[in-house]
């Protein structure tokens, strides 16, 4: 339906308490890239928060399908939104017995293939917890990152950095990171309290392909200006380089522009 058709209630528990969870994915040609991975950590998700969904994934992906056909956008932004809907006042979830589910299409954003973006990171003030479960999910409760996104974009970056509990580098407010330390792709193990990407195990499956060492480690935040370069995955861009931290100049790689030709030529052969 039209967005300005398109309402949920005002006590939908989503909107009160940030009761639900969402997924956000790239289609290219008409198709949502790796959608069993979202859709797993849709149902994942579901399940933790004892959340049901309303449709079976073959209703989804035909929703998907017909959203992408009437929008005439093969190449846009899917947001699948899932709200655990109405119930008693209250946070008991008590009386939500029928969950709202939302689909909506954006236009995907332009970047340059022959000159990528590179985007500067700032260490936020803001921490999420260590060892926390939720983290791997999507969950539709984002305040810790809302506000160290609007503290980096106060002081000029394009992305936060939050740390953990134990003062250790844990993710960007919306992406992972990854650096390369003795020409080995790291980031940061998800005991760290990030978000369990579909594009971050994208890029563990193209390093194999390439023949390039990954590991999963944690860091110190002062560690990462000694790497020979970094970069950040996210589903709505893919792979970006990072160019510094914290006003200092980070070390380019090569091997950074090799993985993101890699992810958009693995785009590309999936959408075929």
């Amino acid at each position: 339906m039209p967005e300005e058709n398109a309402v949920v209630s005002v006590l939908d528990r989503a909107f009160l308490y940030g009761d639900g969870l969402f997924e956000t994915m790239r289609v290219c040609g008409g198709k949502p890239f790796r959608w069993q991975q979202h859709m797993d950590r849709l149902q994942r998700g579901a399940e933790f928060l004892k959340l049901r969904l309303p449709f079976g994934a073959q209703e989804l992906r035909r929703f998907a399908t017909e959203l992408v056909t009437q929008n005439h956008l093969p190449d846009a932004v899917l947001r699948l939104t899932l709200s655990r809907g109405v119930g008693v006042r209250g946070y008991s979830p008590r009386g939500a017995e029928r969950p709202s589910l939302v689909m909506t299409l954006h236009p995907i954003p332009v970047v340059g293939a022959r000159n990528p973006p590179g985007w500067k990171l700032v260490t936020s003030s803001f921490r999420v917890p260590a060892n926390e479960k939720l983290s791997t999910f999507k969950t539709c409760n984002k305040l810790p990152q809302i506000l160290a996104r609007a503290e980096a974009e106060s002081r000029g970056a394009d992305e936060a950095l939050l740390l953990n509990t134990d003062d250790e580098v844990a993710e960007a407010a919306s992406s992972n990171l990854f650096w390369i330390a003795n020409d080995t792709v790291c980031t940061t193990p998800l005991a760290s309290g990030i978000l369990a990407g579909v594009t971050r195990g994208v890029v563990f499956e193209i390093c194999a392909q390439l023949g390039v060492p990954f590991a999963e480690i944690p860091i110190k935040p002062d560690a990462l200006r000694a790497a020979q370069g970094g970069f950040l995955s996210l589903s709505t861009l893919g792979i970006v380089e990072l160019v510094s931290f914290d006003d200092y100049d980070l070390n380019r790689s090569q091997l950074v522009e090799r993985i993101r030709h890699g992810y958009d030529e693995l785009v590309r052969e999936e959408s075929a």
